[in-house]
């Protein structure tokens, strides 16, 4: 046998002579007895090598498209869950109700002799209006309790936009004589809107386009305030008028100090008053009353002392200190004239004590003698 020093084939040929490289030359038989050991990545990176993550295998891209429908179904589900609740609200859903147009009644109230005068102080503190308070103050709000389909907050802000309607359209200086309608129109329902600008732009006596059905107004060249103390006083009600609609009645009279507007100086006893009683029938559903707006749905006013020819529509016209009722009767009524029909209506004005009730709703009308 050969040695392990030796090639099997017997020593190499070295006619060629020394070689200095021979020992660093494998023959066959060498690179045959070599072991091979391939080491692995993390065996030639040593000790701290850095875990690698590995790519995801093909079972792993197979469940993609499960989870994206699992995902759409999840969705699927929320809405449809979403949509059932939505049908099950436990609030009920607002009803849309369209306002209907105002229907006024203005009656003039005549005296029955000379229009007393004096000092507006003298007036007011000594007449029938001496014990009504003053302002905004003489508009008081009942006791607020819920009812069945309102809360008493709903309650309570119904009677504070009323009262705001209240004290822009009685008791604003700048509305009685200044000719300004806003203050009053901004608290209307949008549908009434166009009847309102209409009323104050062309008045007529067709029941729904006077603007003293929609507010006290006076012609500011014949008349002023002698006293900006108005006295008022009177009631409001509220009851449900449906499941979404709350309806309040005011029933309020206001006493005012005038005197002639004329230029020049004003006699100190030159002032009268003058009375106005208000009898208005308001609606608000729940969208009015969560944007503080109502629905005036009647009027009923009378006002003295005036003429009963006199034409109110515009504005009242009071008689002042010392006049008096022309005889003339309320105009008259053609029945075969055509187009809306007015009704002639005028009252006797007959003052009472403080202590004594006013008369209870229009029909007081009826009566020969009209009580502010």
């Amino acid at each position: 046998m050969t040695g392990r020093g030796e090639p099997p084939e017997g020593p190499p040929d070295n006619t060629g002579g020394e070689d200095e490289y021979r020992s660093l030359v494998f023959d066959e038989s060498f690179v045959r007895a070599a072991r091979l050991q391939e080491f692995s990545a993390q065996e030639r990176m040593g000790m701290h090598a850095r875990a690698v993550r590995s790519l995801p295998g093909r079972g792993i891209r197979r469940r993609r498209p499960r989870a994206g429908i699992a995902l759409v179904l999840l969705i699927a589900l929320a809405f449809v869950a979403a949509v059932y609740l939505g049908f099950r609200n436990p609030y009920p859903t607002p009803v849309g109700r369209r306002a209907e147009p105002l229907q006024t009644t203005v009656i003039p109230l005549a005296p029955e002799g000379r229009v007393p005068g004096g000092t507006a102080e003298s007036l007011l503190d000594g007449g029938p209006a001496a014990a009504h308070a003053t302002g905004a103050s003489g508009i008081n709000l009942p006791s607020v309790r819920r009812t069945k389909n309102f809360s008493d907050s709903q309650v309570s802000m119904a009677l504070t936009t009323v009262k705001d309607y209240l004290v822009n359209s009685s008791l604003d200086p700048d509305v009685i004589t200044g000719g300004v309608v806003r203050p009053v129109g901004r608290l209307l329902d949008p549908d009434q809107t166009a009847q309102f600008d209409r009323s104050m732009e062309s008045p007529a006596a067709d029941g729904r386009h006077s603007a003293t059905g929609w507010l006290v107004r006076f012609d500011p060249a014949e008349v002023e305030l002698a006293d900006p103390d108005i006295r008022a006083h009177g009631t409001l009600s509220y009851a449900e008028a449906g499941a979404d609609t709350l309806e309040v009645v005011s029933d309020h009279t206001f006493t005012y100090a005038l005197r002639p507007a004329v230029p020049g100086p004003h006699r100190a006893d030159g002032a009268s008053l003058f009375t106005v009683r208000r009898v208005l029938h308001f609606l608000l559903d729940r969208e009015d009353i969560r944007l503080h707006r109502l629905e005036v749905r009647s009027a009923y006013v009378q006002a003295g002392p005036q003429s009963c020819s006199a034409v109110t529509t515009g504005a009242l016209r009071p008689l002042l200190a010392g006049g008096r009722a022309d005889t003339r009767g309320p105009a008259g009524t053609d029945p075969y004239a055509t187009g809306v029909p007015s009704a002639a209506l005028c009252g006797t004005l007959a003052v009472t004590s403080p202590t004594q009730a006013p008369p209870q709703g229009p029909d007081a009308s009826s009566s020969p003698r009209s009580r502010p």
